[in-house]
């Protein structure tokens, strides 16, 4: 299922739409969240439905405060009950089978932006020395 998931993204229409996603996102944190984990989210729930990975959640939006800004995207809660289960079941595996931790890396790193440590001071711990 990992591979189909993986695979799907690499469709061409699949990867057009991620594309549109990125250049509206402009590496902007809240707008890949705001705009690219829906469209990945709808990707993954398009191949693991058929995997019983279904939209069985409660209904309302995610996040449930405040008024969406115009243009956003919110996913019914319902249509994240799969990819979310699909995703726990994933990391529960990774630890048992380097096959699906390496598929599990190559998935993430299609919708998730690098993330780069900050530099460590030299045994300071952060704390500033005088």
């Amino acid at each position: 299922v990992l591979a189909e998931v993986i695979k799907a993204f690499g469709a061409p229409e699949n990867a057009q739409r991620m594309e549109e996603a990125r250049d509206n996102a402009c590496n902007d944190m809240g707008k890949m969240l705001q705009f690219l984990l829906p469209v990945a989210t709808q990707i993954q729930q398009d191949v693991i439905k058929a995997y019983g990975f279904s939209n069985d959640g409660e209904g309302g939006f995610f996040p449930e405060r405040g008024a969406p800004a115009a243009g956003t995207y919110f996913l019914p809660t319902p249509f994240l009950a799969g990819v979310l289960k699909f995703a726990r079941l994933i990391k529960s595996y990774e630890s048992q089978d380097p096959e699906i931790a390496s598929m599990s890396g190559k998935l993430k790193a299609m919708f998730l932006p690098p993330m780069t440590l900050p530099p460590h001071g030299a045994g300071t711990g952060g704390v500033a020395t005088s």
